[in-house]
């Protein structure tokens, strides 16, 4: 196990890393002849996943996150970020397929890896927006009705 102050600086590195790719993900979208707005808001949703998610509990790298989404947006996310609703867990996900098909393009991560973040996105999403669901509702109380178990 590291230690807390080895954690912390590779947080700092990997922050540093994650800044340099927000940026040139920014321009990779701005290719893509999208507005502003949609460009903004796809960066600050990968922004949340990689410099708050994947830095929560662990320094991992973005390359390294594309098989991580399941846990963030079927668990973390909806927990965490107190705008969690159904149309922002789809927002996310959008925006996680874009920033993993921009980093194939850039050569950081492998074909599989993308594959297998579009294959959970496509078979978890019932999933995660039922969560959501039950996580927002009023009248159930038990959480364990809420994460099913």
């Amino acid at each position: 196990m590291i230690s807390y102050e080895q954690y912390e600086k590779d947080c700092k590195r990997i922050r540093k890393e994650n800044e340099s790719l927000l940026n040139d993900f920014k321009k990779w979208l701005s290719g893509k002849k999208l507005s502003k707005k949609t460009i903004d808001k796809h960066v600050s949703n990968v922004d949340f996943y990689i410099n708050d998610f994947l830095l929560y509990e662990d320094a991992i790298e973005a390359a390294d996150g594309a098989s991580s989404i399941g846990m963030f947006l079927g668990y973390w996310f909806i927990l965490k970020a107190m705008w969690a609703s159904q149309s922002s867990i789809k927002e996310n996900a959008s925006s996680l397929k874009k920033f993993y098909q921009y980093m194939l393009e850039k050569g950081f991560i492998e074909q599989q890896d993308l594959d297998e973040l579009k294959l959970t996105i496509n078979e978890e999403m019932p999933e995660w927006l039922g969560t959501v669901r039950r996580y927002d509702d009023p009248d159930i109380e038990d959480m364990g009705e809420v994460w099913g178990f």
